[in-house]
């Protein structure tokens, strides 16, 4: 397997992605500087890291999507290939317009970094189907900005065509209805919250987040 982790000023879990990817699934990684303007059309997974993309100025994940890079991580999704955006990454898949909703500031207004326990609420998508008889799993959060947040349209839709793929156990930031990660319709694209890339081995005290990995083995 061939992967791509994007690289944008602020980024700070983007070699992490490049070890659980290399660990859990021993995937080939390329680090791709968020300037250039190609991706390969052989890549099996682009991740989009965790950090503060651009320092979080104006609004998480708004500056990085005006990245040069950002217009091959467009046409990769609309192609099918399997995009993974973690925290940052999902703030700025929501700022692309490639996941509905937005991530606004938790609700106790800090910082919170903590092991959470997740639902998988649906185990059917290529992200999530080596959860099956895992349906509890445990990662990480590390996260200001957190809290997931959508209108009731938005909301209906998720529910009625099963996009969304974690819930928290006992929401840690005050995402609407627990909710930790979403796919999009075409089902190649997810956004988490929790971090996989700080749960891919058991030394790190859990090593579920490389079933998110294994489950892109097919």
């Amino acid at each position: 397997m061939r992967a791509a982790v994007i690289v944008y000023p602020g980024s700070n879990c983007d070699r992490d992605c490049k070890v659980a990817a290399e660990t859990s699934i021993n995937a080939k990684v390329d680090m791709v500087w968020h300037k250039e303007t190609q991706l390969s059309d052989d890549l099996d997974l682009i991740i989009l890291p965790g950090g503060f993309s651009y320092g979080d100025y104006l609004r998480c994940g708004a500056m990085a999507v005006q990245s040069p890079i950002n217009a091959e991580i467009m046409r990769h999704a609309t192609k099918g290939t399997p995009i993974l955006g973690i925290c940052n990454g999902f703030q700025v898949l929501c700022e692309a317009g490639l996941l509905p909703g937005t991530l606004l500031r938790n609700n106790s207004l800090k910082y919170i970094c903590k092991d959470v326990e997740l639902v998988v609420t649906n185990q059917d998508t290529i992200f999530t189907k080596a959860f099956k008889g895992k349906p509890n799993p445990i990662m990480t959060v590390g996260n200001g900005e957190g809290n997931y947040f959508a209108d009731q349209e938005t909301l209906n839709k998720l529910h009625g065509e099963n996009l969304i793929a974690f819930k928290y156990v006992d929401t840690p930031n005050g995402s609407l209805e627990d909710i930790a990660g979403i796919i999009n319709e075409k089902g190649n694209v997810l956004g988490l919250m929790p971090h996989p890339d700080r749960a891919f081995a058991k030394e790190l005290g859990s090593d579920d987040g490389a079933l998110i990995f294994r489950s892109l083995l097919g």
